[in-house]
């Protein structure tokens, strides 16, 4: 009984009024309020059966209208009637509304794909007071949550594991990380289609990358434009295949997917199939990275430059986290020499920067499981752009923070470009357990404030607002001459 009092006197700790969630008449007295508020996303399809039941468990020990199921309503749609309904309560000068939005926090479990979708809901809304996030680990490769300490093995779904869960969100600490915007243009193809071909019907993937409206201020006329966004990674070329190959096969067979072990073995089975391991005489030369686009980045405050790209690379992954292929650290850590010499640092997910890897297959992808190993170190930049050649390659492979797709490639078009770009950071919740580093931290040897990511040295094509986004909600504006005291 008195293990039952202690549990129950916890869960208030994350505990939301419905009053809150649903337009309610706020009560009398008001209740007391949280210490770490929380709102759970849970997508109920990861994890084979572990997303469901992880659903039904937070729902027995929080109110289960704090706890949402990604399958029945989309994000953007819920943090916009909580955020309006927020809003009406603090035009009330409700207090427990008000500590309710500086202490809020976001538990988000499924894959790196369903993490990325809310941190793009959260991004787009451009919410007067983000809440952090934490990220439960119920994907395959699940490399957002290792990057932070929440580990990468599924997690139980039981009583304890969940109590032991929201124990770790009350105690993490913020950590700011950088956003990054990708935008893909091209012309108009004369015949067949260039969307993008996912392999896997998941709504998330819609949120990764996708055509722009017609009435999107990105759109331009005679050419498909494409814009997402992304936390962890891009990936382009014979990783990105393998993993297509792997959610291919997932859709059509779902019944062989309902287990971590199983699902890492299946995509090592894939790299071989594939050619992965035997590139060199599988894999066409034409859609070697040099063969397929020429590339260039640019620093901070820079210019654009050339990046010589070796012949044999067949993949290249531009890296925000150290957490790449189920948490292994494709960038390493740069010794003083090369630190000196080529101006390489230690990958921070705050300076504004990503690392720029390539491999030549899966063997050179082995060396990361060496202490000290690390891919071909390309480059680090502030933005990216990727330059195809007319005729190169009919197709390609691209991948964002675990989520694949086909991407058609016109061959008569000398036009077609990818190019990647700073946008902002976002709140996420770190364990103690975290690998990501901060520039900020008294150990890092660059300390220098980034503040000026913020609007001055963006690209000069994407300086208005609106288009200063990754497509996945509509900002959340209350209009001036709008009466909120009556929303419902």
């Amino acid at each position: 009984m008195g293990e039952s009092s202690e549990e129950s006197k916890f869960l208030k700790d994350f505990y939301i009024h419905d009053y809150v969630l649903s337009s309610k008449e706020s009560p009398v007295p008001a209740p007391d309020v949280p210490d770490c508020p929380v709102l759970v996303f849970i997508n109920s399809k990861s994890g084979g059966q572990l997303g469901g039941h992880l659903l039904l468990t937070y729902r027995s020990l929080l109110n289960e209208k704090q706890v949402f199921d990604l399958g029945e309503e989309t994000p953007d749609t819920t943090l916009r009637r909580i955020y309006l309904n927020l809003e009406k309560l603090k035009a009330e000068e409700n207090k427990y509304a008000i500590n309710i939005q500086e202490r809020l926090r976001i538990v988000v479990a499924g894959g790196d794909g369903t993490a990325g979708w809310l941190l793009g809901v959260v991004c787009d809304l451009k919410l007067s007071h983000p809440p952090p996030i934490a990220t439960v680990p119920l994907g395959t490769g699940n490399n957002l949550p290792f990057a932070f300490g929440w580990g990468k093995k599924n997690p139980g779904t039981d009583r304890q594991s969940v109590l032991s869960f929201l124990k770790q969100v009350k105690d993490a600490r913020e950590m700011k990380i950088d956003n990054w915007h990708i935008l893909m243009r091209m012309k108009t193809p004369k015949e067949g289609a260039c969307d993008p071909i996912a392999p896997l019907e998941l709504p998330h993937s819609l949120h990764a990358f996708h055509r722009v409206s017609a009435s999107d201020e990105l759109n331009k006329e005679g050419c498909h434009t494409f814009r997402g966004g992304f936390w962890n990674y891009f990936s382009m070329g014979m990783d990105a295949q393998v993993s297509y190959a792997f959610h291919s096969e997932r859709k059509l067979h779902p019944e062989k997917f309902k287990n971590q072990l199983v699902n890492q073995s299946t995509y090592a089975k894939l790299g071989c199939t594939q050619g992965w391991f035997f590139a060199s005489l599988c894999h066409p030369s034409s859609r070697n990275i040099a063969q397929l686009a020429k590339v260039k980045v640019m620093k901070k405050h820079g210019e654009w430059q050339d990046l010589v790209i070796p012949s044999s690379i067949r993949s290249i992954v531009c890296l925000n986290l150290p957490s790449f292929s189920g948490g292994l650290n494709p960038w390493g850590t740069p010794n003083s020499k090369k630190t000196n010499d080529r101006d390489l640092t230690p990958p921070y997910v705050d300076d504004g920067h990503l690392e720029v890897v390539g491999f030549r297959d899966a063997w050179h992808g082995l060396v990361l499981l060496a202490p000290k190993g690390h891919g071909t170190r390309l480059a680090q930049a502030h933005r990216i752009l990727f330059e195809f050649h007319k005729g190169g390659a009919d197709h390609t492979f691209m991948r964002i923070d675990g989520e694949p797709w086909k991407q058609p490639l016109p061959v008569d078009d000398d036009t077609v470009v990818v190019e990647i770009s700073h946008l902002g950071q976002v709140n996420m919740l770190a364990t103690h357990d975290c690998r990501s580093k901060s520039m900020h931290e008294p150990m890092s040897p660059r300390t220098h404030s980034n503040d000026d990511q913020s609007s001055g040295d963006e690209d000069d094509s994407l300086q208005d607002e609106e288009q200063r986004k990754f497509g996945a909600a509509e900002t959340f504006r209350i209009p001036e001459d709008a009466d909120i005291s009556h929303v419902s």
